[in-house]
């Protein structure tokens, strides 16, 4: 049974409450400007606890926009916790105090709170994290996890710090400090009940994204299935592509799968034969059932068929910040078909990449989006970033149509280029390996794995699933995402 994002990234204010508990992403201000608005959207993308921090302002300042920050927090129902003040927390009507070492008696703060307000104290050694529980606090901020540009580290206890006190502190652990989407997963793993960040979340162009890829990574707590992930696509009625393989390959790697039609096809494993799309209206309608009932994390999208199609699934992200975006944009069919015609490419680029988590385009496809002719890994980086400028926040391009023993795909993450080598494999039963590869990642983000380990992961399944395909039909056959998923599992 999949879990809202509410039932695991919570937190109960009324300390009378068995199971008062803070847990999720906690995000920390900084003191840059549009704060407000910045907060409002990484809020969106799934912030659980807001602490309001900020120097350096007169009181008068201070409170205008703690008030303006505390009503956001009121409005999504999250708490709002100011850092190391406790008069102020009084007069914003704050739902509690976060004290470093040093900054104040807890048991002081406690009388002055009363019992339902929440008391965060910051820790750096188990010493330190006992006498704050014994104290009474609600929650333990520890760290640091990692070297931080918001303050000179001087207590760096780093992950395995975190495992060693874990078992001794009965109360909620807030890790701090440096931590990114690259290693948030090493601290969750360690036993961190939250993350606090700052600059990991408020520094991005887009906030709520960050927060989204940061708080997924909550879900690999959760048990099976974990995740959830949305197939926005094409069905094919030989079943080894679109829509199918989707939700074939989600449902395989333990996630549950939820789907939107936008055409359907007559095709085999020879070719497509017709195409019926979907109205936008129904694709509309389809989106706003799933996405009102059903929590999703990762919406993962194919064949979309029609610009008036790809109008209606921006607006349902744009809606929804709090889900990723998957943008495999396919355009060919194995056998050559056109499955999107020129001016729907140009409303994908215009109106949908620049909504993109990742954008994971085969070379023919690269090629099409960016104008540049690829001939060997170099054309492949520098068509990533023509992509990235697009808008698409990391762009993953496919190597296996260069014809090297190798099968290289290479990911760019906007600052730095990650390498996916594979040997070749020489099979001419490839068909889904674009929609399997793309849906592979999706359930492994929605899974909360960092995006280099989901894609990662991915390639390693949809390589055995090339390796193990079976010679099913008269053409390209389909790959096997049933013995891949089971050699998967053995091998994790």
């Amino acid at each position: 049974m999949v879990r809202r994002k509410t039932d695991h990234l919570r937190l109960v204010v009324d300390r009378s409450c068995a199971d008062s508990r803070i847990e999720g992403l906690y995000l920390v201000t900084d003191g840059g400007e549009n704060l407000v608005e910045r907060v409002r959207r990484a809020i969106a993308g799934g912030v659980a606890a807001l602490q309001f921090r900020h120097k350096g302002h007169d009181r008068a300042e201070k409170v205008r926009l703690g008030t303006e920050l505390r009503q956001l927090a009121l409005e999504n129902a999250i708490p709002f916790i100011v850092n190391d003040d406790l008069a102020l927390t009084l007069e914003l009507d704050a739902d509690g105090v976060h004290l470093g070492q040093g900054d104040g008696d807890p048991a002081e703060a406690r009388q002055l709170l009363g019992p339902h307000r929440l008391l965060g104290i910051s820790t750096h050694n188990l010493e330190e994290a006992l006498a704050a529980q014994q104290a009474g606090a609600d929650y333990i901020g520890f760290g640091a996890m990692f070297p931080s540009r918001s303050k000179e580290i001087e207590h760096l206890a780093g992950p395995a710090g975190l495992a060693e006190i874990r078992p001794h502190i009965r109360i909620p652990v807030v890790a701090i400090g440096g931590i990114s989407r690259n290693n948030a997963h090493k601290v969750i793993d360690s036993g961190a009940d939250a993350i606090a960040v700052i600059s990991a979340v408020l520094d991005n162009r887009d906030p709520s994204v960050a927060a989204s890829e940061l708080a997924l990574m909550f879900n690999r707590k959760a048990p099976f299935p974990r995740g959830s992930v949305m197939s926005v696509a094409g069905s094919d009625s030989g079943g080894g592509a679109g829509i199918q393989a989707d939700l074939k390959t989600v449902t395989l790697l333990g996630s549950y799968g939820s789907s939107v039609l936008t055409a359907l096809t007559a095709q085999n494993t020879r070719g497509v034969s017709n195409i019926h799309g979907v109205p936008a209206e129904f694709v509309a309608e389809q989106l706003t059932a799933v996405l009102s009932d059903i929590p999703v994390d990762v919406i993962k999208t194919g064949m979309l068929f029609s610009s008036q199609i790809i109008d209606a699934v921006a607006s349902a992200i744009e809606s929804n910040r709090n889900c990723l975006l998957v943008l495999d944009p396919v355009m060919l069919a194995k056998g050559g078909a056109a499955l999107i015609d020129r001016e729907a490419v140009t409303f994908l680029k215009l109106r949908l990449l620049p909504l993109a988590y990742l954008i994971t385009p085969n070379i023919p496809e690269a090629e099409r989006l960016s104008g540049i002719d690829i001939i060997d890994e170099d054309g492949m980086q520098q068509a990533a970033r023509a992509i990235h400028r697009m808008g698409s926040r990391n762009v993953l391009i496919k190597g296996g149509h260069l014809g090297d023993n190798n099968s290289v795909d290479i990911l760019f993450d906007g600052s730095a280029f990650i390498r996916y080598p594979a040997q070749r494999i020489h099979s001419k039963n490839t068909h889904g390996t674009g929609c399997t590869f793309a849906s592979a990642i999706a359930t492994f983000l929605a899974q909360g794995e960092p995006l280099q380990i989901a894609v990662a992961k991915a390639k390693q399944f949809i390589t055995e699933a090339i390796k193990t395909a079976q010679p099913i039909g008269k053409g390209h056959g389909p790959v096997n995402h049933y013995i891949s998923a089971l050699t998967f599992r053995d091998q994790s």
